[in-house]
């Protein structure tokens, strides 16, 4: 049996208040962990390459804590929280080709600048679009995806296009 990890005390509170500034990505790891569900089973919930990452940093921030358990769970369904249902779990990137094209890494970079302007405003979100435009590979640009979610969620016009906007921006970076 894999790991298992339980909210501590800061990690509760995070829930409740929103306080840690933690992106979409990182939020939906904290709320699925559960102190029963171990790894193998966060993975069939929470599909990405650096779920692993992410329990580690939520781990040395407080937020998880590693615990034993004496006797096997049983086996757990997928129970997805009301709050977090309208954006699809993980973050599913596309295989890059040997040699991604500058076209693809522009094609991006403008519909991320251009929906963050579009939904949040031109200097709500100044900081993500400096990083956006620094960007100057698909390695970096995905870098800033969860950043992007994040902000598009939090914007009241963007709130109900997430999905869509998730979608369209997944097919090209």
């Amino acid at each position: 049996m894999s790991e298992v990890f339980s909210k501590t005390d800061q990690g509760q509170e995070e829930i409740k208040t929103r306080a840690g500034g933690l992106t979409q990505r990182v939020r939906q790891v904290l709320i699925f962990v559960d102190g029963k569900r171990d790894i193998t089973a966060l993975r069939t919930m929470l599909p990405a390459d650096d779920l692993e990452q992410t329990l580690q940093t939520l781990q040395e921030q407080g937020y998880i804590a590693a615990i034993t358990i004496t006797e096997e769970p049983a086996p757990i369904t997928s129970i997805v929280p009301t709050e977090i249902m309208p954006i699809p779990l993980g973050t599913a990137f596309r295989e890059l080709p040997p040699a991604p094209g500058t076209k693809e890494l522009e094609l991006a970079r403008n519909f991320m600048v251009n929906t963050l302007k579009r939904f949040t405003g031109p200097y709500a979100t100044l900081s993500l679009i400096e990083k956006i435009y620094a960007a100057h590979s698909h390695t970096e640009m995905r870098m800033q995806f969860d950043h992007w979610v994040d902000a598009i969620v939090k914007a009241h016009a963007g709130k109900h296009r997430t999905d869509e906007l998730r979608s369209a921006l997944l097919e090209i970076i």
